[in-house]
């Protein structure tokens, strides 16, 4: 067979407006063209398409059958197109984002819509966890790239840029003791278990003598929901929908929480691409103007 794809849109135009010299319009050829098209086309796949015994071109159940393949063939086509397109543009063919599971995330998921948007023939692979796992992700190549917050100073494997920043405040279990006291000090903290975020090359300074540890925000939420200690936790975390109602956070005037900082990581002597600046610029820019929650 020799079949092309100029005479498969000209036969699915024509089923679509429903008359040749309809389909001639739309395509902007004459309508000898498109006839002689569309009578090619069946003798080359050896039956007709259209029944034309009737004043409109109506198709033939074969030809109903052809025409959903049709679609189909010419959507893989464009697609074809535009990638070839993007990667002669210099496009990215793959990215690999290893991305820490506290960011904001109505902040990661408008970057991956856009992402969706503006890079349709992106081959996008998205990997989650600790701010340590996704560092490592990175180490073992596994990533290009990782977005997380700063827990201390990286290795001299990596280069690193900071792109934004998340509030943080001290939290406790709704009923929890230190809700009944109107000025909490640091005095006050240090009389209760505290819950700390903990990874193997860094940890964060106690303020009580009685500490649990762990490596996800997550799991240091639950428990500060359930009444086991207070903690320091990113604004997005305690405001994420599962905990909302069930943390209260409290005032202590003694002590001034820093911003969290968010960074990227990448290895030294890896230049990110025009993509993984695009998505660089735009995490930012989402971290800044979007809310941390709903």
């Amino acid at each position: 067979m020799e079949w092309t794809i100029d005479r498969m849109k000209q036969f699915v135009a024509t089923a679509e407006a429903g008359s040749i010299s309809a389909a001639a319009r739309r395509l902007g050829k004459a309508q000898s063209a498109v006839s002689t098209a569309i009578g090619l086309l069946e003798a080359d796949l050896g039956f007709e398409l259209f029944d034309r015994s009737r004043r409109n071109v109506q198709l033939t159940p074969a030809g109903e059958v052809m025409l959903l393949e049709a679609r189909e063939l010419l959507r893989q086509a464009e697609g074809l197109d535009q990638r070839a397109l993007s990667f002669a543009a210099g496009q990215q063919a793959k990215l690999s984002l290893a991305l820490d599971e506290a960011l904001p995330y109505l902040a990661v998921g408008a970057l991956v819509k856009e992402l969706s948007e503006h890079f349709p023939s992106l081959e996008l692979t998205l990997l989650n966890g600790t701010a340590t796992e996704v560092a490592e992700y990175v180490e073992k190549q596994r990533a290009s790239v990782a977005f997380h917050f700063d827990r201390g100073p990286s290795s001299l494997s990596f280069a690193q840029k900071h792109i934004g920043s998340v509030s943080q405040g001290i939290f406790v279990g709704r009923g929890h003791p230190l809700t009944k006291i109107k000025k909490i000090t640091q005095r006050d903290l240090a009389k209760h278990r505290q819950l700390l975020m903990h990874m193997d090359d860094f940890a964060d300074p106690a303020l009580s003598p009685s500490v649990w540890r762990s490596d996800s925000f997550y799991s240091i939420a639950a428990m500060v929901a359930d009444g086991i200690g207070w903690a320091i936790l990113p604004l997005n975390i305690a405001e994420y929908e599962e905990y909302r109602l069930q943390l209260q956070e409290l005032p202590c005037e003694e002590f001034t929480l820093p911003v969290l900082s968010v960074r990227m990581l990448w290895l030294q002597g890896h230049q990110p691409d025009a993509t993984t600046q695009w998505v660089q610029k735009r995490l930012a820019e989402l971290l800044h103007t979007i809310p941390l929650s709903l």
